[in-house]
């Protein structure tokens, strides 16, 4: 299972501080995950899914392909989940984020 998700951070470029500063999964979890001290439980490893937006399903087995969702990076609510920890912890109120990511919407034409 590890290996995906380090396959996941080479195709998007992140480093598993990003992932873990963006889940608020401890760098710990993900460490000793990498060792193999530890399976992560299903609600972890579904933050980790839904940060990369990939299905579950394919976090675990590799089986689907993670272009049946959408992309985070392309998509607004996967932009704010994945920075607004990282906003919170340097003093943004995450409101101001999400009013700056509404607005992008609307100027995007985005009906959602």
């Amino acid at each position: 299972m590890y290996e995906i998700f380090e396959q996941l951070l080479q195709r998007y470029g992140v480093t598993p501080y990003k992932v873990s500063k963006a889940t608020g999964i401890s760098q710990s979890s993900l460490s000793d995950w990498k060792m193999g001290k530890i399976t992560p439980k299903t609600s972890t490893l579904q933050k980790i899914a839904d940060y990369f937006g990939v299905s579950l399903d394919y976090l675990t087995t590799g089986k689907e392909g993670p272009e049946k969702r959408n992309n985070p990076y392309g998509d607004i609510k996967g932009i704010y989940l994945s920075y607004a920890k990282e906003a919170q912890d340097s003093g943004i109120d995450p409101d101001d984020i999400r009013l700056a990511l509404e607005t992008i919407k609307r100027l995007r034409g985005d009906k959602k």
